[in-house]
């Protein structure tokens, strides 16, 4: 065999093996895309790119090769399909912090923090202070508990559940997915919440019974200050006994990513 026929043959081979890798990352990009800390604008876009690429690598010389993709509508559906399932593990995963997120904005209006805002790294918007402390909490134990771990295996055993190229089986068991592990976070997130409302509710009753009793006593300049020094005494109890149900919320989020594709 020639030179030009060898070179001919290894450029094939390369080409083949760029478009395995580019058809994994079509998938796992658009995971990364919508996940926490690693999305949105937590991480630079060229950093997402590399890491997208070097696990997209990493499977494809793991995973059997997709199939050849012509130029036609059926590899545009393909596409399509990769994306909304890469999308729709990180949203997964992008709900449970959610539940953070409901939990310090639900605290801050007991404590009367809801007006002391930052820049959300998650959304881009503003939201509370407590906020960002729920969500950089949840992000510590993701990482303490190798949710990026589990991460990368349920990315892997997703292509197992359903390769590139196969439709979806059950389109509405897929959508029905999404609403119902929306309403799980958004309960957790108000139970995380609710004894640090139930107790800054009390001190605001008490403080407003005295105020009415003693009509020189300023509900706003005692209740307040006792009110977040209560709510930040409940904080450091509630950050002692938050893993437990944060990793059960993470176990439901990725239960619920892996019936997406099951």
């Amino acid at each position: 065999m020639d030179t030009v026929t060898l070179t001919t043959v290894g450029g094939l081979n390369l080409f083949g093996m760029l478009a395995t890798v580019l058809w994994h990352a079509i998938r796992i990009g658009a995971a990364f895309q919508a996940l926490p800390m690693i999305g949105g604008r937590a991480l630079p876009a060229r950093s997402r790119l590399i890491l997208t690429l070097a696990i997209s690598a990493a499977m494809s010389s793991l995973l059997p090769t997709p199939p050849p993709a012509a130029v036609d509508a059926v590899t545009v559906l393909n596409v399509m399909r990769e994306f909304l399932v890469g999308i729709s593990i990180g949203l997964m995963l992008r709900m449970a912090f959610e539940a953070g997120q409901l939990a310090g904005e639900l605290v801050s209006q007991g404590m009367g923090l809801s007006f002391a805002t930052m820049a959300d790294p998650l959304s881009g918007a503003s939201s509370p202070v407590l906020s960002q402390w729920f969500y950089l909490s949840f992000g510590l134990l993701f990482f303490t508990v190798d949710g990026h771990l589990a991460l990368v295996q349920l990315l892997f055993e997703s292509y197992t559940a359903l390769p590139i190229g196969q439709p979806i089986a059950d389109l509405q068991a897929f959508f029905s997915t999404l609403p119902t592990f929306f309403a799980i976070a958004m309960r957790t997130g108000l139970l995380l919440a609710l004894p640090v409302m139930m107790a800054l509710l009390a001190v605001n009753l008490a403080f407003g019974v005295l105020s009415k009793a003693a009509s020189q006593l300023s509900p706003m300049a005692i209740g307040m200050p006792v009110a977040l020094l209560v709510g930040l005494l409940l904080l450091s109890l509630v950050a002692r006994e938050l893993q437990g149900p944060v990793q059960r919320l993470f176990e439901e989020a990725f239960l619920a990513a892996r019936a997406l594709t099951g």
